[in-house]
């Protein structure tokens, strides 16, 4: 046994430390068993300079992070390429904390919002997003698709407010999670997010789509007991808008009176209604105009068990998929999807792994490095 010493990071500054090092004459292998009580596992930096530098890191451009944030609120002086790397070995660490089954953070239940008939109800919904990619000698490659699946608990409808006005705003809750694993990869570990928020307390759940194929076989498989499969009505409605100016002209008052038509019915008599019309239009044979119309009656055929608007909306329920929109937008395409950015494909998986925890729930990212902390 002798003392090794080692340079480290830190938010105090540069720090060199000496701890034991033991080598096995039989295996011919050395190690610092010190280190993993430091925290300071493949790393050289300390696990408080570690998480500032990937918060750093999931907040804006790598770039940006080593020569500004990093700097000016921390004193921290990092080159980009240490402050990508610390950053995505943080992120590749939460997958994988995620895929061994690991939640952050003690189970506490939402207090679920009540629908029309009182019950309460938990939502689930998952979308996919494209990420830029990097191919040899930085050329541009074709991306992939970063999934990105929640948990939430939605504020109820102004009017539900505005009955009750001495109440205070009910906060906005959600879990999200992403990878470039496909829609499978997020269903398990989001089951276990659901268990840990208290969803199987909630009488009803509810699982919102974009119709995308193998959604709601997923949402079956994982969420065995879900109330109804929604399709996002706005999906729908926009079907409807392209065959209305397929019709009678983009931009026509015609098309979009009849798309106005169209929509207005189908939130309220339902999908089975408007697929029956579609059918019996009787458009004439125009090429482009047929091909419209057959693409959108084929999506409604699929679709339409997904369609009972009126029935939804009686419930209280919402029909449409504006959170996981936003989730697309806030926790993937804000970070990943900058000017001239292109990723490796673990490189884009670390980040959404990142971002998925950090646009999480207040208290996720500081669970995360507590349990990291207990963890080392």
């Amino acid at each position: 046994m002798s003392y090794r010493g080692k340079g480290l990071v830190s938010l105090l500054g540069d720090l060199r430390v000496e701890r034991a090092y033991y080598h096995c004459k039989s295996c011919r292998q050395g190690s610092c068993p010190g280190d993993a009580t430091l925290g300071l596992n493949r790393t050289d930096a300390t696990p408080a300079a570690t998480e500032v530098v990937s918060m750093a890191g999931a907040l804006g451009a790598f770039a940006q992070a080593a020569e500004m944030a990093l700097t000016r609120m921390s004193g921290l002086k990092l080159s980009e390429s240490t402050v990508q790397r610390l950053t995505e070995r943080v992120g590749a660490d939460v997958g994988q904390r995620s895929a061994d089954g690991q939640t952050f953070g003690p189970a506490i239940p939402w207090a679920w919002h009540k629908d029309a008939d009182g019950k309460t109800c938990a939502y689930i919904s998952i979308d996919a997003t494209g990420v830029p990619q990097q191919g040899p000698k930085a050329t541009a490659a074709e991306g992939k698709m970063a999934t990105v699946a929640m948990i939430y608990n939605p504020i109820p409808e102004e009017p539900e407010r505005r009955a009750n006005p001495t109440a205070r705003r009910p906060p906005w809750q959600v879990r999200y999670l992403s990878s470039l694993s496909g829609q499978a990869g997020p269903g398990e570990p989001l089951r276990r997010q659901a268990s840990q928020v208290g969803m199987d307390r909630a009488r009803c759940w509810i699982a919102l789509s974009d119709g995308g194929a193998g959604l709601e076989d997923g949402f079956r498989v994982h969420f065995g007991r879900v109330d109804a499969v929604i399709l996002d009505f706005y999906h729908a409605s926009e079907y409807l808008a392209e065959l209305a100016k397929a019709w009678h002209g983009a931009g026509t008052e015609a098309a979009e009176a009849q798309h106005q038509d169209w929509a207005h019915r189908l939130k309220h008599e339902g999908g089975e209604v408007i697929l029956q019309e579609l059918c019996n239009l009787g458009l004439p044979g125009r090429g482009g105009l047929h091909e419209v119309w057959r693409s959108t009656v084929g999506y409604f055929e699929d679709q339409v068990h997904r369609m009972d608007y009126p029935t939804y909306r009686a419930h209280g329920w919402q029909i449409g998929s504006g959170p996981i929109e936003a989730a697309c937008k806030t926790v993937i395409n804000q970070r990943l999807k900058g000017t001239g950015m292109r990723w490796s494909p673990a490189g884009a998986d670390a980040m959404s792994h990142l971002r998925a925890l950090f646009m999480s729930e207040r208290g996720q990212w500081a669970a995360y490095w507590k349990h990291r902390q207990a963890a080392a």
